[in-house]
């Protein structure tokens, strides 16, 4: 869909569209000058977003656990004239390898919050990301930051229309993140306290990749990660880490810790599925 970049950052977007369900997206950002802590706490930062997300008009906690960084948060998102505004009720987690993050956000019940005609509520909501450092475009130094986007929601709209408004507006949407970003680099060197979302952010569940390889040797892993095929070009398959780290994120559920090592090779296997046919 597209390939932009500007002097601190390089953009590269992706649509899929399934058999059923809406359109998904995946998306490939690298940031100059930034870590992998920074923007997980940045996208994490409701607070700060307000200042920065225009479409964003209002963010509110609803519940947290402080033991696993799990959170609830409502959002309502200013959309088009033509559209009423769009309310969301998102968990979200982080699980950590190392210096690598696995942000994990969808669209979840809340009885504590009644339905309302205005703003619509979205139902079908994921939106999930993986965050590591990366090689910078000037000098190949490790002091870049790749944010991996894999994105898709029903807001209740046509879905070619709504490809239609996402394909208009994804620049112009996009290139606002990195003044954003610069912004709250030099908010939080400023040493003021951070916000309590922030603070969440820096609650992660620790997994150890090496280890999950090791507990999959019995459903033999090889299985499930696609091999480079002369017919099919090397960087259309789905990298490793994502495959291992796509089954962590969809094998654990939002408050309860990881499932069996059965149900989490057997999500892996769906994944390298998916890399087969891309």
């Amino acid at each position: 869909m597209m390939d932009r970049s500007t002097p601190n950052m390089s953009y590269q977007a992706w649509r899929r569209d399934p058999e059923t369900g809406p359109p998904q997206y995946r998306s490939r950002t690298v940031y100059e000058d930034a870590t992998p802590e920074m923007l997980r706490d940045f996208f994490w930062d409701d607070e700060f977003r307000l200042k920065w997300d225009d479409m964003l008009i209002h963010a509110e906690t609803l519940e947290e656990c402080p033991t696993t960084g799990t959170m609830v948060v409502q959002w309502v998102r200013k959309f088009p004239f033509f559209c009423s505004d769009r309310e969301y009720i998102i968990g979200r987690r982080i699980w950590e390898s190392g210096r690598t993050y696995y942000c994990v956000t969808k669209g979840v019940p809340c009885s504590s919050v009644p339905r309302r005609n205005k703003p619509r509520h979205v139902d079908l909501y994921y939106s999930s990301w993986f965050i590591r450092t990366a090689g910078s475009k000037r000098d190949g130094r490790m002091t870049a930051c790749e944010v991996l986007l894999f994105h898709y929601e029903d807001m209740g709209i046509p879905w070619e229309i709504a490809k239609l408004g996402v394909r208009q507006g994804m620049w112009g949407a996009v290139r606002k993140i990195d003044p954003g970003l610069r912004a709250y680099q030099k908010h939080r060197a400023s040493g003021d306290p951070i916000s309590r979302c922030a603070f969440m952010a820096q609650i992660n569940t620790k997994v150890d990749i090496e280890n999950l390889r090791s507990m999959g040797s019995e459903t033999n892993l090889s299985e499930i990660e696609p091999e480079d095929s002369p017919e099919k070009p090397a960087g259309r398959n789905i990298p490793r880490f994502l495959i291992v780290g796509g089954a962590i994120a969809l094998a654990c559920s939002l408050d309860r810790g990881l499932l069996t090592k059965a149900v989490i090779f057997g999500v892996a296997r769906r994944f390298a599925g998916i890399g087969k046919r891309l």
